[in-house]
C-alpha cells in the first residue's frame, strides 16, 4: 500500500520559515537588546527572522 501524497515529506524541509514561535521572538529581542525584563511575552512586536 502506498502512502498517499499529503503525508509524504516535503522537498522544502531545511528551508527557513518566516514565522518564529513565541519563545523564539523573546530570544531573538533580547539579542538585540529591545527586551525589557519584566515584560509579558504576550503581545509581542512582529520580528523578522535573520537571514
Amino acid at each position: 500500500m502506498s502512502q498517499h501524497a499529503s503525508l509524504k515529506k516535503s522537498s522544502n524541509v531545511g528551508t527557513k520559515r518566516s514565522v518564529l514561535k513565541r519563545f523564539e521572538r523573546v530570544k531573538l529581542l533580547q539579542k538585540r537588546g529591545e527586551w525589557v525584563q519584566g515584560r509579558t511575552p504576550i503581545g509581542l512586536p512582529k520580528v523578522t527572522p535573520e537571514a
